[in-house]
């Protein structure tokens, strides 16, 4: 019989120990042990002809947080290499810059601002309200008027004059509140352009954005153009460019000014169905001949 501590008085104590060691790691060897709980790192006693390190001596492999493009390429017949996707990427159309004088001088602010107007030598503001929807709208801005100078465009809303709320005032209405105010301050509280939107576009190598223009308005895009790309459409009156207005210009007089407005150009435009209603009994002449089309300050 063998013993495992010390032998037996008939097996030398080498051999019983020897034996003994043969018997252990076969235990400890045995699918029965592998699974038993608490006991994964009882090999690290010292038998067998490798030892295990303390954990503190083992190098450690950095988790990694992202697989390998290269080892997941085919994964799921899935196209992952790094080439592929960088093709795939989307291409910015049009970047936009802060520092662009055009998209600053073109934005249209949220919320309301405060102005104070006055009237001119004549008793004049240069300024033509119109009732649109229940609410009052500006009109016209004659050029080189007060009105004109404290920044007012067409298409913004006028929500107060000197303190009274302009909801469901008629354009007569509101016409009459301005000749009655005192000359020397108009207190007036307005909201930019609500029914205008901004688009900016990039010329191509020919210098175009891809519209068709007549009478001011967008009739046809170009396929495959920045203005397609951008979200233009027709149907839509072109009321700034760069922030320079441009109602009533001719078209040749507007594609001067596209012409001229750099490589990167922010249009504002308005549906046609509301800039006709905006302009009706407004006389053409009146527009072309006094519309304020100067380039606003920053």
């Amino acid at each position: 019989m063998l013993s495992v501590g010390g032998g037996s008085a008939d097996t030398p104590p080498q051999l019983s120990a020897w034996v003994g060691d043969e018997i252990l790691e076969s235990l400890f060897a045995g699918p029965w042990f592998k699974g038993a709980p608490g006991m994964e790192g009882a090999m690290a006693v010292g038998w067998g002809p490798q030892e295990l390190r303390p954990p503190s001596v083992c190098p450690s492999e950095p988790p990694v947080l992202y697989p390998n493009l290269a080892e997941l390429e085919n994964y799921m017949g899935l196209a992952l290499s790094s080439e592929e996707i960088q093709k795939n990427l989307g291409q910015l159309v049009a970047p936009l810059s802060g520092n662009s004088a055009g998209l600053r001088r073109a934005e249209i602010k949220p919320g309301v601002r405060e102005i104070h107007l006055c009237k001119d030598e004549r008793g004049k503001t240069g300024l033509q309200l119109k009732n649109v929807d229940q609410g009052i709208f500006v009109q016209l801005v004659k050029a080189n008027s007060p009105a004109a100078l404290v920044g007012l465009r067409f298409g913004d809303q006028v929500l107060q004059i000197d303190g009274k709320n302009c909801a469901g005032w008629s354009s007569d209405k509101a016409q009459r509140a301005l000749k009655k105010a005192n000359p020397e301050k108009i207190v007036m509280v307005v909201r930019d352009r609500p029914f205008q939107r901004t688009v900016t576009v990039h010329k191509d190598s020919t210098g175009h954005v891809g519209i068709v223009v007549k009478k001011g308005k967008i009739v046809s895009l170009a396929k495959d153009s920045s203005a397609a790309r951008n979200g233009l459409l027709t149907h839509h009156c072109i009321c700034e460019v760069n922030g320079q207005n441009v109602i009533g210009m001719k078209d040749k007089q507007l594609m001067e000014v596209l012409a001229g407005a750099g490589n990167v150009v922010t249009l504002t435009i308005i549906p046609t169905v509301i800039y006709e209603h905006m302009v009706k009994r407004l006389s053409s002449g009146l527009v072309k001949s006094s519309m304020d089309h100067s380039i606003p300050d920053l």
